[in-house]
């Protein structure tokens, strides 16, 4: 195997004496160092969490240990930083680590060195060529700066988006200065499509899942300086941290970057039932609430099995020490440190999904020397993690009548809460929830429909429980449905719509946007009166067209409308 050879230094390297120090504010200071190394490090007195939190719908925290909240600025944020007037330290940047930026493509897929971006981008397309049934590229968007974010989507006949087959996400460096899972997702796609047809445990997931794997979502980070990694940095290229840059009622006044935009996009199009992004900076496994420390996610056991499971096989392979953070390797979001406008919290929120941020590495800037170990340690983890979406509830909603597809809420009575319902597909009816072990009852509730309970529905870790619901439709006097009787001004709308139902609809009614491919986007419980239309907030959602439903379930009614968002 051929070392990679050492084309560039990391980062710049200003020598501390090139500095008077004493003749300069630490104000100075921290603006020269945003402007040579892009961002800065800060650190202030822990103020307590709520205020942490405030501070953190701002400027983005880095982490807190040892009674420090730790801060990166940017040119983006530093003047708000400025206008809190808080005491703070500054961590002076280190002598540099070497970057081992490969020579070659063949180089660079001996994974112990970083790929160059023109590198990145002929590896994924390779990857595609070599084996065209099993892998194709997606193009999820483009950063800031015009650069390609690639996803390589791995699955048994790739060609077909199949509905009954789910669809599972694994996204990196969103960080850019967070490099080692960009080499690991690398890996882990050629390893997938290397192992299919003679790896038992492979096999069975591309048969049985539709694979998206997303190597650095952040290119503009990455490659900050030119095509070559020489001195990364967190944000992007407007000096925006994107892990705090989604969307959520408490994070409402961001502005969405390209980034953002583009990839919530990407993942509404797609019924992506489990994530995951890959950081660095800690190691431990970081799951649902990022925002809500007093608030526990209704399938917590789940969340904390799924998490449990990576951690416990981890330690099996890694040397002595590794990934062994808070509990044992795993910690819920605001337990360690509160954030919002995580992209976790948008996608287990706002998308139904469920989604886990994994932190591989204490050091952000994996030594090439280290990629080895830390897939070796990781490899097996994040195929089981892959495999959690093959146990769960699985099948299909129809109408009894006519056998078409549904898109109805599937609930579980008595334990979901805060949008930890699913969806079935509007276009083919079919669902998963994957649940933890036990015995549950059911709930389907779809617009025009009765609703159907099934009680008693077991399950377990040992694959799916098949469960086909056929719905009946509520009879004439049952229901008014008033198709197409919404009026929706204006639209084409851009930031804010206004809806006027029929006078059928006063009183507590249930708004939902949903995206053509069944994506819930919004949904809320509004009171209406026939001589106030209701205001809705459009701004969040990328352009497209969708479908706006408003229902009273106490007496049946729908109103439905088509929206376009310019």
């Amino acid at each position: 195997m051929r070392l990679p050879i050492i084309l560039l230094l990391s980062a710049i390297f200003i020598s501390p004496a090139s500095y008077d120090l004493h003749n300069r504010s630490a104000d100075e200071r921290l603006r020269e160092l945003i402007a040579v190394y892009g961002q800065a490090l800060v650190t202030i007195d822990y103020p307590g969490f709520d205020r942490a939190t405030d501070i953190g719908r701002t400027l983005s925290l880095d982490r807190y240990e040892n009674g420090l909240l730790r801060i990166i600025l940017t040119e983006a944020t530093i003047d708000s930083f400025m206008k809190l007037g808080l005491p703070y330290k500054i961590v002076e940047p280190g002598y540099p680590k070497a970057i081992l930026n490969a020579s070659s493509v063949t180089d660079a897929m001996q994974w112990q060195s970083y790929p160059t971006y023109t590198q990145y981008d002929s590896i994924v397309h390779l990857l595609a060529s070599q084996y065209p049934e099993l892998c194709r590229v997606d193009t999820i968007g483009e950063s800031v700066q015009g650069r390609l974010i690639l996803s390589m989507k791995i699955s048994s006949d790739v060609s077909f988006d199949d509905p009954v087959k789910p669809e599972l996400f694994f996204t990196s460096t969103m960080h850019g200065d967070e490099l080692a899972g960009f080499v690991l997702m690398l890996r882990l796609a050629e390893y997938l499509l290397e192992n299919y047809g003679d790896d038992p445990a492979v096999t069975s997931l591309l048969n049985n899942l539709q694979i998206y794997i997303n190597p650095i979502s952040n290119p503009d980070g990455t490659y900050r300086s030119d095509d070559y990694i020489s001195n990364p940095r967190r944000a992007n290229s407007n000096g925006f941290d994107l892990n705090r840059n989604y969307p959520s009622p408490d994070n409402s006044g961001v502005t969405l970057q390209k980034e953002t935009i583009d990839m919530i996009a990407f993942m509404e199009e797609r019924r992506f039932v489990l994530s995951a992004n890959f950081h660095s900076g800690a190691e431990v496994l970081n799951y649902p609430w990022d925002r809500w420390l007093d608030r526990i996610h209704a399938d917590d056991d789940w969340f904390v099995r799924l998490c449990r499971e990576y951690a416990d096989t981890v330690h099996l392979y890694a040397r002595d020490g590794y990934m062994r953070m808070f509990d044992n390797g795993i910690v819920r979001g605001a337990v360690w440190y509160a954030i919002t406008g995580s992209r976790m919290d948008f996608v287990t929120y706002e998308l139904q999904g469920r989604e886990v941020t994994i932190e591989l590495d204490n050091t952000k800037i994996t030594p090439a020397d280290s990629l080895e170990s830390l897939w070796q340690y990781n490899y097996r983890s994040l195929l089981n993690y892959l495999a959690f979406a093959l146990n769960g509830v699985k099948g299909t909603v129809t109408d009894s009548d006519s056998g078409m597809p549904l898109f109805a809420e599937i609930t579980i009575a008595e334990h979901d809460r805060d949008n930890s319902q699913v969806y079935s597909c509007s276009n083919s009816g079919t669902y998963l929830r994957m649940l933890d072990e036990g015995v549950w009852d059911i709930q389907f509730s779809a617009a025009g429909y009765h609703d159907t309970v099934v009680t008693g529905v077991a399950t377990g870790y040992d694959g799916y429980t098949t469960l086909d619901v056929e719905m009946r439709p509520l009879s004439t006097g049952d229901t008014a449905v008033t198709e197409g009787s919404m009026v929706i001004m204006p639209n084409p709308a851009a930031h804010y719509t206004r809806i006027l139902l029929p006078a059928a609809l006063e009183g507590e009614v249930t708004i939902r946007i949903v995206s053509i491919a069944g994506r819930v986007l919004y949904s809320a419980i509004k009171s209406y009166y026939s001589d106030a239309p209701l205001l809705l907030d459009t701004s969040q959602l990328p352009p497209g067209l969708y479908l706006v439903k408003a229902g009273r379930r106490d007496e049946r009614s729908l109103a439905t409308g088509m929206l376009i968002i310019r």
